[in-house]
């Protein structure tokens, strides 16, 4: 007789003295301790002997290849008749010389000044203009939403740009990638929301006081935020040209909040909050690019981080239901932020006033994870019907994906030593491959906002 599935038989006596206590809310106290004991031990292996993330060291093999287009013989020649430049360190007589990141940047900007003209040794970035804003966003999780934050984030610092990363998700996974140390929810977005928040209530208090009605209470925690910029909870990473806000589970609370501010002050303009402080603190002048880590849901921190975003992208695995879950998704965008716009426009109509309505540079769905010998028929099937908006290029899943993610470092903080070099060479190439694609659209949208800048001044 053939083997019954597994199934059937089941002795109900068995299965009760399997199944243990029953669970309880002080379970999951314990359940969360426990997590967060084995979340330690985890990170504990991404950190120096000072429990801090240190990043890695770069080959001179590595610089030559990946970072500065130049010959490995050429690079050797340089430093010889340049003894003021880094020289890197080696790990025996003969060896290798490797080099921090922060002496690759210096390295590079020698080479942009002395070097060949022909050749990009830093990238595009037009004089005058501000930082690009790019949101990674989808509300299905498991999508590499926060993997593709971060790895575009890595690749944009190591050719030379000068990167933020706002957390959004109270879960803080974005924070834990870059070793910050969050506290509170003083530490992260909220008090630039509630400021953005006390700021309109005070406009609003003017026009009550002059009509004799009721003020909007200014309580003690609008007015520590009305002390709070953004500079103030900025934090340095281990990346030299990667600065951090983070996110901690407080966070959280501010989903609660804002509902209660907005019914307060109706005429808060909610989801400007994050981009106006952002540009009044001066940030957008300081950074090259800002990227934000959305929570997996279409909430108050989510809108401010999409009405924020110059680009959105929108990781998804080639899957009916991650295809079907990201249709409903920009369903979710069209019915959300058409809302506002109906709303502020009959109001604007209202007091003969010029309409506004929300636009992005671009829009980019992206195929993550992918498997081509599974997925090629769904992936074709969705580009036909997405068209531009699905990215052409399909983000590979690789063994270095894996592997890295065990050592809690991104793949590019991974030492090529640890792997077998054809490993490393395709998920390199993998990753490299989807910064590629980023960069055009970065590239393009600066040169729409250049051409149009030089246009308007003729």
């Amino acid at each position: 007789m053939a083997e019954l599935p597994p199934y059937f038989n089941i002795d109900p006596d068995q299965a009760l003295a399997d199944l243990g206590p029953s669970g309880t809310t002080a379970a999951f106290g314990d359940m969360a301790a426990a997590c967060t004991r084995g979340r330690d031990d985890l990170a504990a292996r991404g950190m120096d002997e000072a429990g801090q993330k240190s990043l890695r060291l770069f080959s001179t093999w590595e610089i030559t290849k990946y970072l500065i287009p130049v010959a490995p013989a050429h690079f050797r020649r340089v430093l010889k008749s340049n003894p003021d430049l880094p020289q890197g360190k080696t790990e025996t007589e003969a060896g290798a010389k490797w080099f921090t990141l922060d002496e690759v940047l210096r390295l590079r900007a020698h080479f942009s000044q002395e070097g060949s003209k022909s050749k990009e040794y830093r990238p595009y970035r037009p004089d005058g203009l501000p930082a690009k804003i790019v949101a990674v966003a989808n509300f299905k999780g498991g999508v590499g939403k926060t993997s593709t934050a971060a790895h575009l984030a890595m690749s944009a610092a190591l050719d030379g740009y000068r990167v933020l990363v706002i957390d959004l998700d109270s879960q803080g996974s974005m924070t834990s990638i870059f070793g910050g140390k969050v506290e509170d929810e003083w530490q992260t977005v909220f008090p630039l929301l509630a400021r953005h928040y006390a700021e309109a209530a005070q406009t609003e208090n003017h026009s009550r006081l002059s009509r004799g009605d009721p003020t909007i209470d200014i309580d003690d925690t609008l007015a520590e935020a009305l002390k709070v910029s953004a500079p103030d909870l900025i934090q340095k990473t281990h990346w030299p040209n990667i600065d951090l806000i983070g996110a901690q589970l407080n966070l959280y609370w501010a989903e609660f909040q804002i509902p209660v501010w907005r019914m307060a002050a109706r005429r808060w303009k909610l989801w400007d909050a994050l981009t106006d402080r952002l540009e009044a603190d001066g940030v957008l002048s300081q950074y090259d690019v800002v990227f934000i880590d959305t929570p997996p849901a279409l909430g108050y921190l989510t809108i401010n981080g999409l009405s924020a975003a110059d680009i959105l992208l929108v990781p998804l695995g080639a899957s009916f239901l991650e295809f079907d879950s990201t249709g409903r998704f920009f369903d979710m965008l069209h019915a959300t932020f058409g809302s506002i716009e109906e709303n502020e426009n009959m109001a604007a109509r209202a007091l003969g006033r010029e309409g506004m309505a929300f636009e992005w540079d671009a829009v980019r769905a992206v195929i993550t994870r992918y498997d081509g010998a599974q997925q090629a028929e769904m992936a074709a099937l969705m580009q036909a019907y997405l068209g531009p908006v699905l990215s052409p290029h399909r983000q590979d899943f690789t063994a270095l994906i894996g592997q890295a993610g065990e050592s809690v470092n991104g793949i590019y903080e991974a030492d090529y030593r640890d792997f077998n070099r054809e490993t490393y060479a395709r998920g390199r190439q993998a990753f490299d491959a989807t910064y590629a694609a980023f960069k055009r659209l970065l590239i393009g949208t600066w040169r729409r906002d250049e051409k149009a800048r030089d246009a308007a001044q003729d």
